[in-house]
Order: C-alpha cells, then sequence, then structure tokens
C-alpha cells in the first residue's frame, strides 16, 4: 500500500511538472557536498544526511540527532562555491533543515566594444533554503522546502522565490532499499536582470539505493530532468547517474560515481577523456566526518570539494 502511495504521488506530479526554456539560476543543479558529489549526485534517495535540503526535503526526515554540514568547491578559472547545512529533529512537529548554497565567479574584465579596459566587474549567485519533514505513513517521508535566490552581474541583479516537494519510501530488510522523488526549483523570478524575467531550472528527479547483502556497499541510481520533452521517451532516462559508498572500516569509505549526461555534454570531437566520472573519500571520526571528491571534466579539467559534517 505505502509503494502505491508513493508510485502515485510520483506519477501525478510527472504531470504537472513541465521545463521552460533556457532557465537562468543553473547553479542550483550543481553538486552540493563532496560526498553527493563523488556518487555524481545520486543522492535523492540517500537517507540521514542535513545535505538531503538540496536534493530531496523528505531525506532529512530520517536524521536522528542535529546535524550541520559545510563545504568550499574549487571550480575551473577563478570560481569557487560553498554551502551549509543544518537539521534537527522537534518533537512532535518533525524534522527542519536550513541551507545555504554561494557561487563567486570572480573578478572579471569590463571592455568597450573596442576591447579597451574600462574597469572589472564580479558576479555571484546565491540561495537561502529552509525545509521541513515529516512521516506520511510508515518508512514513508514528505518534505519541502522554500528557498530565495538572488543572483549579480556587475550592476545588474534578478532575485526569485522557489519550492522543492519530496518523497522518500524506506523498505528495510536484508537488502534494504530506499525509493526518492523530488521535484525542485518549482517558482517564478521576483526582479529580473533587465526587463524580460527568465523561468527556473524545473527538474523532477528520482532514484532508488540498495544496500546488497553481505556488502559493505551502497549503491544509487538516479534519474534526472525527468519533465524535460525529448523526441523519443527512451531519451528521457539519458540524464542519469550511479554511485556507490564503501564501507572499508569503522572509520573509512570509499566512493565512485558516474554521469551519463555530463560525459555527453563535455565530449570534445570523438573523446570524452574521463568526463561523467568522480570518486572520493571520507574519514567518520565520532561526530566529525570529513569527505572529499574528485569530479572529472574530461580535457576541460576538474572539480575538488571538501565537505565536514558535525553532529551537534
Amino acid at each position: 500500500m505505502r509503494l502505491k502511495i508513493f508510485c502515485s504521488l510520483v506519477l501525478s506530479v510527472s504531470v504537472l511538472c513541465v521545463a521552460g526554456d533556457n532557465p537562468t539560476y543553473e547553479f542550483l543543479r550543481s553538486d552540493m557536498s563532496a560526498r553527493a558529489s563523488a556518487m555524481a549526485g545520486s543522492f535523492v534517495s540517500m537517507d540521514g544526511d542535513p545535505v538531503g535540503v538540496f536534493y530531496n526535503p523528505a531525506s532529512i526526515g530520517t536524521v536522528a540527532t542535529p546535524t550541520a554540514a559545510f563545504g568550499y568547491t574549487s571550480h575551473l578559472l577563478d570560481i569557487n562555491s560553498g554551502y551549509a547545512a543544518y537539521s534537527q529533529v522537534f518533537e512532535d512537529l518533525g524534522v527542519f533543515g536550513a541551507g545555504v548554497n554561494y557561487v563567486n565567479y570572480g573578478t572579471m574584465d569590463q571592455t568597450n566594444d573596442f576591447g579597451d579596459k574600462l574597469g572589472t566587474f564580479g558576479a555571484g549567485d546565491l540561495a537561502v533554503s529552509l525545509s521541513y519533514a515529516n512521516v506520511l505513513d510508515e518508512n514513508l517521508y514528505y518534505g519541502v522546502t522554500g528557498k530565495f535566490i538572488y543572483s549579480s552581474i556587475a550592476d545588474f541583479n534578478s532575485s526569485a522565490l522557489a519550492a522543492d516537494v519530496g518523497i522518500l519510501y524506506l523498505i528495510p530488510g536484508e537488502n534494504p532499499i530506499s525509493l526518492g522523488a523530488s521535484i525542485v526549483n518549482v517558482g517564478k523570478q521576483l526582479k529580473a536582470y533587465v526587463n524580460t524575467k527568465e523561468p527556473l531550472p524545473l527538474e523532477l528527479k528520482i532514484g532508488g539505493t540498495i544496500k546488497p547483502q553481505h556488502l559493505p556497499l551502497l549503491l544509487s541510481i538516479n534519474i534526472r530532468k525527468m519533465n524535460e520533452d525529448q523526441s523519443a521517451f527512451i531519451d528521457r532516462f539519458n540524464a542519469f547517474s550511479v554511485g556507490g559508498e564503501f564501507t572499508l572500516s569503522k572509520v573509512l569509505r570509499f566512493r565512485f560515481g558516474y554521469n551519463n549526461e555530463q560525459r555527453k555534454e563535455l565530449k570534445i570531437g570523438t573523446s570524452s577523456g574521463m568526463a561523467g566520472f568522480s570518486l572520493g573519500g571520507g574519514l567518520v571520526m565520532n561526530k566529525l566526518r570529513i569527505d572529499y571528491s574528485f569530479s572529472s571534466l574530461g580535457k576541460i579539467g576538474s572539480i575538488s570539494r571538501i565537505s565536514i559534517g558535525l553532529d551537534v
């Protein structure tokens, strides 16, 4: 019965979820934590992590203790980004979470039509989120997130309000399975950069995670952009990612991932190199967790992320 409820909710949302053309605020699609990035973003069905506020707000409903997480990302050129997330259980009310993520694009030269330097300018993005999650039925969780988005480029800026909605279903047993789905960035711009308001990067994501019997492994597969129109039905499944997390010991984790869409988009000529592949590791020390990830962009370069988790 609970699985039927889960499937019905996913189907209902998929019918209502239609993507707009040329969305803005693409930074909202980026991976946040090193743990999620090492698993190629296959995180919509992962539970017990406060970073779930950025992937599936229902997942923070499984957080048992007050937990915080912080992270920093070194992108290409002078671009850098970071995030902070926190979740806490309030008895008889549910689980509340908060998150903030930003991107700083560095300083760029401002020139005229003739290439003469007139000065410099900066650009950046920011999103602040508040989340709530609770139990809908036994082992079935729901969650919602509201967020304020702000972006600036030189003397221009824009802002928007958006919401995320998610569900998570846990199936206990010898091979525990979790199923998750979320629709993110439902909303609209409050203020445009100039005159024309642009759509947000609306996205429907579904995924599943399984822990195979007798293996210290969490294996996840996610499919993104399920709401986007495609010429063929099978093409709706191109934006998939696979990620895994091995528990090597009580304190050591190893992670790997593959992002199919990213590999196709970063293909240069006939070669993609290692684009789309990622790996990383983590240390779990009592209440402290330290994670690192490396994501290949093929011939373009790579991205490194560092995250810290803390049980408060």
